[in-house]
Order: structure tokens, then sequence, then C-alpha cells
């Protein structure tokens, strides 16, 4: 097997993991997902499909650079909603906005532009801390998560340019 292809397999199993163990919080722990850790769920779906695609393709050179930057989009999104997630969180309670209807009731009621701006915004329930590991929250660990997959992504696609050159 050569590195990209265990590159990618690596990928794959990390997000395979972590929307695992999100599974697990969710329907053995009893910790429902806010609107932004739905977002997040989606972003590490789309790295996994991308890391599967690219591990079974064995992508050669320039079909390395659109895996690679579309798991780049994928992990910078990530990034973005996890920080906004744990910048919520560590807002003075008397600034936490205040809950918001469901995930849900948003995509049904409100026009989509209107509905995304209200989920990305996030609400109280999104600033609530239910799980920590190592004290840190589950959005914590998703920035870590998201930022490790994006340095990696970097990295290895400064590799496959430094090869090509």
């Amino acid at each position: 097997m050569n590195c990209t292809r265990l590159f990618y397999l690596a990928i794959f199993v990390v997000c395979l993991s972590l929307l695992g163990f999100g599974l697990y919080l969710e329907h053995a722990q009893g910790i429902e997902p806010c609107p932004l850790c739905a977002f997040q769920r989606m972003c590490y779906i789309a790295i996994t499909c991308i890391a599967l695609l690219a591990a079974i393709h064995n992508p050669g050179s320039w079909m390395r650079y659109i895996y690679s930057g579309l798991t780049l989009l994928a992990s910078l999104i990530g990034v973005g909603i996890a920080g906004r997630q744990v910048w919520l969180q560590h807002l003075p309670a008397d600034k936490v906005p205040e809950c918001g209807p469901g995930l849900e009731y948003m995509m049904e009621v409100f026009p989509f532009m209107d509905a995304m701006k209200m989920i990305i915004s996030g609400s109280g329930e999104c600033a609530e801390v239910h799980w920590t590991f190592l004290s840190f929250s589950i959005a914590e660990w998703s920035l870590v998560c998201f930022s490790l997959i994006l340095i990696a992504t970097l990295y290895v696609t400064s590799v496959f340019i430094r090869k090509t050159n």
C-alpha cells in the first residue's frame, strides 16, 4: 500500500471512530447533540466519505489535490463550527444567547438561509457542557480533531508537492 492510500485510510478510520463515539454519547449516554454539534457531525461525515473514496481510488498526481482540497474545506468548516461552539461555551453566563428552537423545527419552518444563520449563531443549548474528558468539552475535542486533520492534510499535500517537483 502506498502512502496516499494509507493516509486516507487513517483519516477514514479516525473520523468513523469519532462518529461512532458521538453516536455512543447520544444513544447510550443520552446526550442530545445541539445544532452546532449536528453540523460538526456533517463535516465528519463529509471527511469520512472523502477519505473512503480517496483510499479506494488511490488517486494519481492531480486527483490527490482534489481529495486534499475537499478534505481541507470540510475540516476548515468543522474548525469554524467547533470554534464557534467553544467560544459560546466560554462566554459569561449573562452573555450566552437564549435557547432557540430545535434543528428540525428551524429547517422545516424557516427559509434555508435564515435557518443557517440561526444555527451558526448558536443558542444557549450549544453553550452547555454535558461531557468532558481531561477537562475538555466535546466541542473542544472536536476543534482539536478538526485542527489535526487540517494540519495532517496540509502536511501530506506539501509532501505531494515536493515529490512532484
